[in-house]
């Protein structure tokens, strides 16, 4: 688990409010956990009007450079380092906030949003781009270090000191859930013209996957001087068993009485109407059923999947190169899954 303590306290003995960052990947159903811990009506959290995505655009920028990372311009990679350093500056704000305010910072963030563009390469083409790896790096305030270190499992972009000033929260879901779902709506993206084919290829070659989640959370538990083990939460039992998040809420600090699982959709659907553009799309799309939910919806989420079953559906739907494509992440994720879910919350 990583430190839980903020910055610096200026020689005072008190501890500032602890800094909660929650790594998820699309389709986890990490928005509707946001929902159900009632994080924006809390009155001791701060957070962003979005939960959090401060790498959203640094992900754009880097989504939109659809070639490998050689191929890159020293413009390009130096707009992508920019938003990175941009995220950081604005999260840190953020932060700063919230330590003056005595609340606790949360930010919910997709895990391969904020590793490192050069890591990339491992998965697609099996080795890493390690003299680009630099040119991501970001400029960290000097109450971090004055030398950033990246150990073995810290591919992102945040060196160790940094990341070790955050208390670590994942969140999975069963890739027979997720994945599918993830590549719908990537095509549903491609369809409104906001992404082309060969961005939805290289979007799903790099999100796919739980390696990423696995290597912070591995990561995690290699950092010195951790008093406990980061928390992992299952979509499945953020839809199933309430108590699951209850022990969540008191293992981090937030209070489980504050905990909503029903809710008026008005808020969302005026936030969803102020957006424009790229971000109006990939909100209908990707927050459709929370949208036009008011409360857990448990259907969405059996207890029971056979993936060779639900294998041919995705060739049905999706074509047979993209169904066989989506059949493959998901064996090839599970061994991931699994060793996470067995270390998930549990009551």
């Amino acid at each position: 688990m990583t430190v839980a303590n903020n910055a610096p306290t200026n020689g005072s003995a008190t501890k500032p409010p602890r800094r909660l960052l929650l790594i998820s990947v699309p389709r986890t159903a990490s928005n509707l956990l946001v929902k159900i811990l009632n994080i924006h009506n809390r009155s001791n959290v701060l957070t962003a009007p979005k939960g959090g995505y401060f790498f959203y655009d640094a992900f754009i920028h880097a989504l939109q450079l659809n070639k490998p990372l050689e191929q890159w311009t020293d413009e390009e990679r130096k707009k992508v380092q920019v938003a990175f350093q941009e995220a950081v500056d604005s999260l840190e704000e953020f932060s700063k906030r919230a330590q003056d305010a005595n609340k606790m910072m949360f930010a919910k963030e997709h895990a391969f949003w904020i590793f490192n563009p050069a890591s990339f390469g491992k998965m697609l083409r099996g080795t890493m781009s390690t003299e680009h790896f630099n040119d991501f790096v970001i400029k960290m305030p000097k109450s971090y270090g004055s030398t950033p270190t990246f150990s073995s499992k810290n591919e992102t972009v945040l060196p160790d000191e940094y990341l070790r000033s955050w208390q670590m929260a994942f969140i999975i879901r069963h890739p027979a859930l997720a994945w599918p779902s993830m590549y719908r709506a990537m095509s549903k993206m491609s369809s409104a013209g906001y992404v082309d084919e060969d961005a939805v290829k290289g979007f799903t070659v790099t999100s796919l996957t739980l390696r990423w989640t696995r290597m912070l959370y591995e990561w995690c538990l290699e950092q010195p001087d951790v008093p406990t083990q980061p928390l992992v939460l299952d979509a499945y039992d953020v839809i199933h068993n309430p108590k699951a998040v209850q022990k969540f809420c008191e293992s981090v600090g937030l209070d489980p009485s504050e905990l909503q699982f029903e809710w008026d959709d008005k808020a969302a659907t005026a936030a969803l109407a102020k957006s424009s553009g790229w971000d109006q799309t990939a909100q209908a799309i990707m927050l459709s059923t929370l949208n036009g939910s008011k409360g857990v919806v448990k259907d969405k989420t059996p207890a029971n999947i056979d993936i060779a079953a639900e294998a041919e559906k995705w060739k049905a739907e999706f074509g047979e190169e993209a169904g066989q494509m989506v059949e493959k992440a998901v064996w090839d994720s599970m061994p991931d899954y699994e060793y996470l879910k067995a270390r998930r919350v549990m009551v």
